[in-house]
């Protein structure tokens, strides 16, 4: 059960070959890219599980004001194709780098306008309209950065490596969830609750400030990957008389693989936020479990991942994508009820319980993501199509993710319609790993 990428041009270009301490360097500025990118994003999360609803949206009841919330948070999920749209144009006609680059400064200077900005008792109705314009931002750039810095790592990747050389991309996402927590803490134990809700909840925001500097030293620092320049070369001549579009060719020939990809991550993401930030909300507003216990469990579980996300990402290259992936995706599915079971203890180490093992199953999945994502294109397209798989799934699955568990919460009364959610989600996962299985076989 394994993926047969379409045959790739060779890793370097004719001229030179980069060396491994030149790869090792561009794969560190990419894991760093992404850290600092999905650190700036998942901060927004974790405010809005704990205050935007009170401070933006003033409600005549808490689950409303989470709601409306959460109904932003996922704002920045509907964006985040069209980011992947536009970067994918450029990146795969003009280079990884340029894109990945610009995405790190439209997000730096988002999150930086999230932690300045007036809140509704001061400006009134332009306070939640400009915070969902900013949360666009963040969703603008957070599509178009996942595809540049997955590339600039797995197209640097040695022979045998490319698996382990995209998962150190997919790490930016257990350390953005580890440093946003570790700043939401350290900010909420130096201040107190009213000082909390006026102005220590902005401190995370402005942090992401220095995402600026990173965007500076990748354009200053990082070349372009081999295989684009590889691609670039061969395409020149030929674009010349017939223009390309990427996006065209992705929706007229390889429309199917982009939602089977999609198909393939929703349950990931959905669970991913689900953990991260509904049950932050969950936990604390319907248990009565305390906030700094929750974020704590919500840090370490993240660590473990650290360690998960690239052994699973290394047993790929050896045994085969799909079969990593697809074990992933099953203990998702067996453990959707227990997950739930154990939360609604109330009992914090039940809930430690119930994420850690949640988190093994999500690691075993994302660590193969990135460099399973890029085999199913080739070069000239693999920015767009990547990019798109990985968004579709990042909207309907995690982006409304939050949003639909407090629906279901209230609509039904019992977290086993979210656990319920999960199941749904994962058997529409392991579909779509079957059929890009059988078409992997095909190809062989």
């Amino acid at each position: 059960m394994d993926t047969a990428p379409p045959a790739p041009p060779a890793g370097n270009p004719p001229e030179t070959a980069p060396t491994d301490r030149h790869r090792r360097r561009v794969a560190g500025a990419a894991a760093l890219a992404s850290a600092v990118e999905w650190y700036d994003y998942f901060v927004f999360g974790i405010a809005a599980a704990l205050v935007l609803g009170d401070l933006y949206f003033p409600a005549g009841s808490p689950s409303a004001g989470v709601l409306a919330a959460f109904a932003t948070f996922a704002v920045g999920f509907l964006a985040r194709p069209v980011g992947g749209i536009i970067a994918g144009q450029f990146g795969d006609k003009r280079g990884r780098k340029p894109m990945l680059v610009l995405a790190l400064t439209l997000m730096g200077l988002a999150t930086t306008g999230i932690g300045l900005l007036p809140t509704y008792e001061t400006i009134g109705v332009a306070a939640p309209l400009l915070l969902v314009l900013l949360r666009v931002m963040q969703g603008l750039a957070v599509g178009a950065q996942w595809g540049g810095a997955m590339l600039m790592a797995t197209e640097y990747a040695p022979e045998g490596k490319r698996g382990l050389y995209g998962s150190l991309v997919q790490l930016g996402v257990p350390i953005g969830v580890v440093t946003a927590n570790t700043v939401f803490l350290a900010a909420g134990a130096l201040t107190d609750d009213a000082a909390f809700a006026s102005w220590g909840w902005r401190v995370p925001f402005l942090v992401g400030f220095l995402v600026l500097g990173l965007a500076w030293y990748i354009h200053a620092r990082v070349e372009e990957t081999p295989e684009f320049r590889e691609a670039e070369q061969a395409l020149a001549e030929k674009e010349k008389n017939e223009p390309r579009s990427p996006l065209r060719t992705i929706l007229r020939r390889h429309l199917g693989t982009v939602l089977l990809a999609g198909g393939s991550f929703a349950v990931n993401t959905a669970t991913f936020y689900i953990i991260i930030t509904g049950v932050l909300d969950y936990s604390t507003r319907e248990l009565g479990m305390e906030r700094e216990a929750v974020l704590t469990v919500s840090l370490c579980v993240s660590l473990t991942q650290l360690a998960l996300i690239p052994a699973s990402a290394a047993l790929s290259d050896r045994v085969g994508r799909l079969r990593i992936y697809a074990a992933g995706a099953i203990g998702l599915l067996v453990w959707a009820f227990p997950l739930f079971l154990l939360i609604d203890t109330a009992s914090l180490l039940w809930l430690a319980v119930g994420t850690f093992v949640t988190s093994c199953f999500l690691s075993i999945m994302y660590g193969p993501q990135a460099a399973l994502f890029a085999e199913l294109f080739t070069p000239e397209m693999r920015y767009t199509g990547a990019s798109l798989g990985y968004q579709i799934a990042a909207v309907f699955g995690g982006g409304l993710a939050p949003f639909v568990m407090v629906l279901l919460l209230e609509a039904s009364g019992t977290s086993m319609a979210v656990s319920a959610y999960i199941t749904v989600l994962a058997v529409v996962a392991l579909g779509s790993i079957r059929v890009l299985a059988k078409r992997a076989a095909a190809r062989e």
